[in-house]
């Protein structure tokens, strides 16, 4: 149970399928024995997110309050100055991250901002903590300075299977998503993409989200799950909610999918039972998003987090030096 499979790159959406399909507890079982053979099953990485600039952003997301075409009354922000930026991350890592993201609601970035972009990204990593960013598209260009300025992550989640893409978004192509990702990979940045949960999609887009995922060249080093926060005025704000248990048994398959990847439990964290996290992290989950908001909704609070941990007996992973 506890020998380590070979990462594959060949899954079949049938294959996948029998695995998420299968009984519960033979789910959990390959699973958690694929993540012990890869992690410490006790200890989770901690993240922080920041939102860099907030609002006015030009797709059309139906899940997104910061979209400019969705009727929302989110105020759209200036892009926030380095140091404020880098006095959260402090705290951050203070508190226990590891991690710092840093995310702007753009289309992708103008090059009149990467050098406030890139200040933001040292300066972070000179705090001994690594660096995430989620800005949207990006150039070749873009990406090699973000590479430079020592960048170790780049956000881009898929959201969704690609059949199911066009009824979400209809600015942005999933092949456009598939593109940056490519391209950040090849500049040699650390891949984070996955997707999110509860927007009208059904269990077989769900699982060929995951399958694009584990079929790219290499597996992304993480892989954040996301329940859909409704929010209100974007056209999902009336979505019902996921099953506690289908998110279960997606962790579970994207743990077989992807042995080595970092699994997030990220935004709709704060609607999620105790009990539900528990199965969440017994199913390969080993990563959550920290701090009372995640861009513009909420999040547990840290207390809440703390004391989870010590009931389930976890640990947070160590913070650099």
């Amino acid at each position: 149970m506890t020998e380590p499979a070979t990462p594959r790159h060949d899954w079949t959406e049938a294959e996948a399928a029998a695995l998420y399909h299968q009984p519960l507890m033979d789910l959990l079982w390959q699973a958690q024995g694929q993540h012990r053979a890869r992690f410490d099953p006790n200890t989770v990485q901690l993240s922080r997110l920041l939102s860099i600039k907030t609002g006015g952003c030009p797709e059309d997301c139906s899940y997104c309050s910061q979209s400019a075409r969705n009727g929302s009354t989110l105020s759209a922000s200036r892009l926030m100055a380095v140091e404020r930026v880098l006095a959260e991350a402090r705290k951050a890592k203070a508190s226990g991250a590891t991690r710092y993201c840093m995310g702007a609601a753009w289309r992708s970035p103008k090059d009149r901002d990467m050098a406030e972009v890139e200040a933001m990204v040292s300066g972070v990593k000179a705090l001994g903590m690594e660096t995430c960013m989620t800005l949207g598209m990006l150039s070749d260009d873009q990406v090699l300075r973000l590479r430079e300025a020592g960048l170790d992550y780049y956000n881009h989640n898929i959201d969704t299977s690609e059949a199911y893409y066009p009824e979400v978004i209809t600015t942005r192509s999933f092949g456009d998503r598939l593109a940056t990702l490519a391209r950040v990979r090849e500049a040699g940045i650390k891949v984070c993409t996955g997707g999110i949960l509860g927007m009208g999609e059904t269990v077989a887009d769900r699982i060929s989200m995951l399958v694009t995922l584990a079929t790219l060249p290499a597996h992304p080093e993480s892989v954040p799950i996301n329940l859909l926060m409704p929010m209100e005025n974007t056209p999902l704000s009336k979505a019902a909610p996921v099953d506690p248990l289908d998110l279960v048994r997606l962790i579970a398959l994207a743990r077989i999918l992807m042995p080595t990847t970092e699994l997030r439990l990220s935004a709709g964290r704060s609607g999620m039972s105790d009990e539900t996290q528990a199965l969440c992290f017994f199913a390969g989950a080993n990563s959550i998003f920290m701090g009372e908001k995640l861009l513009t909704a909420g999040n547990p609070e840290e207390d809440r987090d703390r004391a989870l941990f010590a009931r389930l007996g976890l640990q947070a992973e160590t913070v650099q030096p």
